[in-house]
């Protein structure tokens, strides 16, 4: 029998398709297993008025909304995320490879500024496909939601707010996920050369350095990610300042207005609870089905 290529001796951009592939199967694994924490994560950063959509931390969450509405409203929206999140990620692995690539990030040395740039690219594309999918998610997972299905969601906002409904955030999306995949990115890189110089498929390697960087990238971004859910939910709202709110600055100001400074860390245990191993799953099912279907294409 042959023998088995060895992850370090295979080339470091086997071409598109495999990056493609291995990061939109990557990114269906992410986003399905921690899809719960991220419904409590959407609740918690929506303003609502009813005492009941008001919760005081995760495990309060999680009781009240498993004793209320039952556990499978915990993952009411996970279609709309899996629909998107293949092909969004079959983009955003493709694009991240071909930049860093072509800006030598694949030298030897400290090629920060390379893989900087290589994932914000990666997110400008990706998250143009995604931003529907993401506001349709939000809907869906809202406190007394009264869509089922992600296509009834779709057409019923299209229908009442037009297609600007699914964009209005996309500018706040850009200004949270490029530094956030860029922080990501940088600090995955980083942490992978420093555990593992040799570039051996290293699991343990991949999951730890894929959670360091999804904790820092969260933590920082979380400020930005309160106003994205304000703008995607806004249609779900019942006063006119949220109503009304038409892009990330008006969404900052209510936050401000309303909460404080506190304001802007709505969500931030959740957020990162749900971003650490979901990144590190994305990293290291990246990882592993890059190597295997390298290994089935040599």
């Amino acid at each position: 029998m042959a023998d088995e290529p060895e992850y370090e001796a295979l080339p470091p951009n086997a071409g598109m398709t495999v990056n493609m592939l291995a990061g939109a199967l990557a990114g269906i694994s992410e986003h399905a297993v921690m899809f719960p924490i991220d419904s409590i994560k959407t609740r918690m950063q929506v303003f609502s008025t009813s005492p009941v959509a008001v919760y005081s931390g995760v495990g309060n969450a999680f009781t009240r909304i498993s004793s209320t509405e039952g556990v499978r409203a915990l993952w009411r929206g996970v279609s709309s995320v899996v629909v998107g999140a293949g092909p969004a990620h079959a983009v955003h692995f493709g694009t991240l490879e071909a930049v860093k690539e072509l800006a030598g990030g694949n030298e030897a040395g400290n090629q920060w500024l390379a893989h900087s740039l290589a994932g914000a690219s990666a997110t400008i594309a990706s998250d143009a496909l995604m931003n529907p999918f993401d506001v349709i998610k939000q809907r869906m997972q809202l406190h007394k939601s009264e869509f089922r299905s992600g296509l009834k969601c779709a057409t019923t906002v299209y229908r009442t707010e037009g297609l600007s409904a699914f964009y209005v955030s996309y500018p706040t999306t850009l200004a949270i996920s490029i530094p956030f995949n860029a922080i990501q990115y940088t600090v995955y890189e980083q942490v992978k050369r420093f555990m593992n110089p040799r570039n051996e498929y290293s699991p343990v390697s991949h999951i730890t350095a894929g959670a360091i960087a999804g904790a820092v990238a969260a933590a920082v971004t979380t400020p930005l990610d309160v106003a994205k859910t304000i703008l995607q939910t806004r249609g779900t709202s019942h006063e006119a300042d949220i109503r009304s709110a038409n892009g990330m600055m008006d969404a900052l100001r209510i936050i401000w207005r309303r909460d404080g400074i506190k304001g802007f860390a709505r969500g931030l245990t959740p957020r990162v609870m749900s971003t650490m191993p979901s990144t590190a799953l994305c990293w290291l099912s990246y990882e592993f089905f890059k190597a295997a279907i390298r290994s089935d294409t040599l």
